[in-house]
């Protein structure tokens, strides 16, 4: 079954958990295809799909990282009955981090966990002009990170379709932070590429100061898009973190 901002994975058995996947930028919900069958019988997955791309292609393109943010916590209120577990790759994972902050805050529901890849901290970001950059800097970009098919960018056609959606979310990139480091009330388990240039396990580790809870920090061989050679220690990482413990004590603040 598939809504209009998410793709859905049903749980092959009774569905006890469920796992939330927000793309990168340039990405769609096709990329973690593979993830359908990663997880156990019990796990249903949520894969979110941005407007802009695909069956999503005339939806109007979000540029804010707020507004995306507001869009996708609103989206999830139906799903919100079972234990949740955030996954965000690159622009995904900050996303991951202000829809944990919307849940909290607004519905009182707090993650089993919140993953980040490949992305910076909040409060480590700084700035960029890319988006605002010719179509061919842009594409440059793409073609640096990895983990996207940039033979649909070879073609005028083709381009001019997915090209737009390139630039919204890559807006929300640049835009998005310096922040504060509000801390999520759930543990976050940080995953990155030992060869990322863009960023690195050290900027990656600052993600500790967003939360009380214990911490980790896994690496990969690889560089930004590591997840495309790595998937099954990846999604093991995430399923040991999958169903928090009833009992579990908040941390003093």
């Amino acid at each position: 079954m598939t809504t209009d901002w998410f793709r859905r994975y049903r749980s092959a058995g009774r569905t006890r958990r469920r796992l939330l996947v927000l793309p990168h930028a340039g990405g769609s919900a096709s990329f973690f295809h593979s993830w359908g069958s990663a997880f156990d019988d019990g796990t249903e997955l949520l894969v979110a799909r941005y407007p802009g791309r695909h069956d999503r292609l005339t939806d109007p393109l979000i540029t804010d990282m707020d507004v995306l943010a507001d869009a996708v916590t609103q989206a999830l209120r139906p799903w919100l009955d079972l234990p949740l577990t955030v996954f965000g790759h690159s622009m995904g994972a900050s996303l991951g981090y202000e829809v944990t902050l919307r849940l909290q805050d607004r519905y009182d529901i707090r993650p089993a966990a919140l993953h980040v890849s490949s992305r910076k901290a909040p409060h480590r970001l700084t700035p960029r002009s890319l988006h605002l950059q010719s179509d061919d800097a842009l594409i440059e970009e793409v073609r640096r990170l990895g983990g996207t098919d940039t033979t649909l960018l070879e073609d005028p056609d083709l381009r001019a379709l997915v090209l737009p959606a390139i630039r919204a979310d890559f807006t929300i990139v640049g835009t998005y932070g310096p922040r504060p480091p509000a801390a999520v009330d759930c543990p976050v388990h940080a995953h990155a590429g030992d060869h990322d240039v863009s960023t690195t396990p050290h900027d990656m580790a600052a993600w500790s100061d967003v939360t009380p809870y214990p911490f980790t920090l896994t690496t990969y061989p690889g560089g930004h898009f590591y997840l495309l050679d790595h998937p099954t220690t990846l999604t093991r990482a995430i399923s040991d973190h999958m169903t928090p413990s009833t009992n579990r004590a908040r941390p003093a603040r």
